[in-house]
């Protein structure tokens, strides 16, 4: 049975990617494209826009002309946006996948409350190879102990928005939790005399310039030598097959909120 998709944020650069690879899944097929009230593409065929055949689907403003419960959201739009989606899909008891970045403390309390009350996937990055650097990462933490600092070294884009990369903050929050050093305060940047680096204390680097689809290293610096675990995004294609693995993993879940490695067992 094919489960209509709804893609939001369709004008956007992970919109149109997933829209592009959309007809390669067979059990998917595109129902909606929402975008901002404002946006220059309303009104347009999302299919064109994405840069792929007419889909017969326009581009519109609101998620509620064409939300059912039979129906799967993939967002990837903005903070704001992605925390009214979910509150449409808890309505219509609808499965979301949300992959958008940048939410303050205040707006994942949002999360937090309203995710478990239909089926929801979040992730700060639906890269099968980033939910496997996770786990890596964690394995490292555990094996090494306390004796290697941790630094994180993460570069986007230039018009990527929010900084540190929710990727970043997530790799810096499973360490923190396998060092069972819940509340670890992170360091974002050093400047001038900052005195011996604390073992404990966490370095989260972002860098920006050029068309970089996202790089994130890990770094394990002991005494006399390192580890480092890397990944590197060569398109944004891996995300956004990501989410649409996503998507049809969810249809078959019970009520709750998931993640990427969730789905893959990790």
């Amino acid at each position: 049975m094919t489960t209509g998709v709804i893609v939001c944020g369709a004008a956007g650069r992970m919109g149109r990617e997933i829209i592009r690879l959309l007809p390669e899944y067979k059990e998917l097929a595109l129902k909606g494209a929402i975008e901002a009230p404002q946006n220059p593409f309303l009104g347009q065929d999302a299919g064109v826009v994405a840069g792929v055949q007419p889909s017969s689907v326009p581009i519109v403003g609101e998620l509620e002309q064409v939300l059912s419960s039979d129906t799967v959201i993939v967002d990837f739009s903005s903070p704001s946006a992605s925390l009214r989606h979910l509150q449409s899909a808890v309505r219509h008891q609808a499965p979301i996948v949300i992959g958008t970045t940048g939410f303050t403390s205040a707006e994942e309390e949002q999360l937090d409350h309203l995710a478990p009350q239909t089926r929801c996937l979040i992730s700060s990055n639906m890269s099968i190879g980033i939910a496997l650097l996770t786990r890596l990462a964690e394995i490292a933490t555990q094996s090494l102990g306390g004796g290697f600092d941790v630094e994180i070294v993460e570069m986007h884009h230039r018009h990527k928005v929010d900084a540190p990369s929710g990727t970043a903050l997530s790799l810096a929050r499973a360490i923190a939790q396998t060092r069972g050093q819940v509340g670890t305060r992170l360091c974002f940047g050093r400047e001038g005399r900052v005195g011996p680096r604390p073992a404990e204390q966490i370095g989260v680097l972002a860098l920006r310039g050029g068309d970089i689809v996202g790089d994130h290293t890990v770094i394990f610096a002991g005494n006399a030598e390192r580890i480092e675990l890397v990944h590197r995004a060569q398109s944004r294609e891996c995300f956004a097959r990501g989410a649409l693995a996503a998507a049809l993993w969810l249809r078959a879940q019970p009520v709750g909120r998931y993640s990427i490695r969730d789905m893959l067992g990790l």
